[in-house]
């Protein structure tokens, strides 16, 4: 700051001693040197040609003058924590004679015999939030707030308070934090929804710890799942989104806001023109939620999907990311009670088209525990109607799938059959097997017992201990039924497998790449 106005009074002290110096000379010299000046300064450009631009930005204006007095940047305490105790220095220079015979002539030198303390490293952290209600209710990111012993939040005017956790929501990555504070403005929320890909849209928060910065981008796509939380349909900006950002408003231009600042695509670990934001009708639907119980009730319909590739399209006969095909129905679920069986092509739910496995998820989760909602698959090349009832998400749903995958990178078995058109070598599934790969004792197949280097089977991602249960329409329960359903494979065409891991299954279709 000072080296900047040293710089302009340098400046300054040259160009007075010129005017001086020309007013010394005469008058009209120096109304001559006036009025070249000017005439040779820019001309700003025709405010005609400028004019919708300046509308823009004036919209860009408005908008941050808006939203600003309800951002808020959030800092978080975590529970202090012992740091690895440190050596004793005394260590460093022992069973070195040079140091030995040194600190024997220099005694008062020699470190003393005693291990440096430990330390307390309280973790610490930074994000943003806005509010969304005037009784102090602010909305944020779950990983900005969790496991915070304090969570501090400071206003856009300067006022900090400390602020208490309503609750959280790790599935989708929502938190509601609460401050006891007058004279709040909240941020409307807008309509996710209506959203389109080019919409201009404008990002708040505190990126890096710079307060109250607002970016500018549009929407990029819509529907987007990273891989990043379990619930997933992300809008994606390239608004500029860095670390610090997380659990600010996207904003529309009416003012509102349409998504919660999530994420990052990054090589760099900042801005990479890649963002993502939890659409706003999601995170109300949570937080009206944490509010009223401090948790999330979901529906589930018991089933494990994927979605519909243009591969399982053309085997299927059906359009592209039309409906999603069920992989395994769950024992006891919903689903299980209504009669869905692998290989359903779940096409509507409630009356709602199914156009994406994420699409369907957010469908079934917000429906009514207990209530009967018609389903609609496709099955057997023609479409059924069933009824199916729903039943609250288990909290450790999440879990039980994860721990059904066993990894089965285990040897071949010697009666092992070869399919030289695939190139793999299966074998039929004993008891033996079935047990020692973690599969149920009520499924039917032949294990894959050796994937050849460069095959059809190692191009589409087929593994050793993987359960083929079905080629096509047959359903394997043998050697001989494999053998049958692969004698006039067309690799080519490619052919539809319904292939088992540990407890879960997918259907991939196996061609020629």
């Amino acid at each position: 700051m000072n080296e900047v106005t040293q710089k302009q009074t340098r400046w300054g002290h040259i160009g007075t001693p010129m005017v001086t110096l020309i007013t010394i000379s005469g008058l009209s010299l120096a109304l001559l040197a006036a009025v070249t000046i000017g005439e040779d300064r820019g001309q700003p450009v025709d405010s005609a040609a400028i004019r919708p631009a300046i509308e823009v930005a004036n919209s860009f204006r408005a908008v941050a003058q808006s939203t600003f007095p309800g951002i808020v940047a959030i800092e978080t305490r975590g529970k202090a924590m012992a740091a690895a105790e440190g050596m004793d220095l005394g260590e460093l220079f022992k069973g070195d004679p040079r140091f030995e015979r040194f600190f024997e002539m220099n005694p008062q030198l020699k470190p003393r015999q005693e291990k440096t303390p430990r330390r307390q490293i309280v973790p610490q952290g930074q994000g943003s939030g806005f509010i969304f209600d005037t009784t102090g209710l602010i909305m944020t990111n779950n990983h900005v707030v969790a496991d915070a012993e304090e969570i501090m939040v400071r206003l856009h005017d300067g006022r900090e308070y400390k602020a208490e956790l309503v609750g959280t929501d790790p599935r989708s990555d929502v938190a509601v934090i609460k401050i006891d504070a007058k004279n709040l403005q909240a941020i409307p929320l807008g309509n996710s929804d209506e959203m389109e890909v080019g919409d201009w849209v404008l990002a708040f928060g505190s990126p890096f710890g710079l307060e109250l910065t607002m970016t500018q981008g549009i929407i990029s796509a819509k529907g987007r799942g990273p891989g990043i939380n379990e619930r997933e349909d992300y809008l994606q900006t390239d608004a500029a989104i860095n670390p610090g950002n997380s659990g600010g408003p996207l904003v529309n231009l009416r003012g509102e806001v349409i998504g919660i600042n999530t994420a990052i695509s990054s090589r760099s670990g900042g801005y990479d023109g890649v963002g993502f934001s939890i659409p706003i009708n999601m995170a109300r639907w949570i937080s009206d939620q944490l509010v009223d119980s401090g948790r999330v009730k979901r529906a589930y319909i018991g089933v494990i999907i994927q979605p519909v590739t243009n591969d399982l399209a053309n085997q299927l006969g059906l359009s592209v990311n039309q409906g999603a095909i069920v992989n395994q129905v769950m024992p006891e679920s919903p689903s299980d009670n209504a009669k869905v069986e692998t290989g359903d092509v779940i096409l509507k739910l409630n009356g709602k088209p199914v156009n994406g496995t994420r699409q369907l998820q957010g469908i079934v989760e917000q429906l009514e525990v207990g209530k009967s909602y018609p389903l609609v698959v496709y099955r057997d090349g023609k479409e059924q109607k069933l009824n199916i009832t729903m039943a609250e998400m288990p909290e450790d749903l999440s879990l039980k799938i994860s721990e059904s995958v066993e990894e089965a990178d285990r040897g071949q078995d010697s009666s092992a059959m070869e399919s030289k058109d695939l190139g793999i070598s299966v074998q039929a599934l004993t008891d033996d097997l079935a047990q020692e790969f973690g599969y149920p004792g009520d499924v039917n197949g032949v294990i894959i017992a050796e994937v050849k280097p460069d095959s059809i089977a190692e191009q589409n991602g087929l593994q050793v201990g993987e359960l083929i249960e079905k080629v096509g329409t047959t359903q394997i329960t043998s050697l001989e039924d494999f053998e049958t359903a692969t004698k006039d494979l067309n690799v080519k065409k490619g052919v539809l497998m319904l292939v088992r891991r540990g407890n879960l299954t997918r259907f991939l279709v196996v061609k020629e790449r």
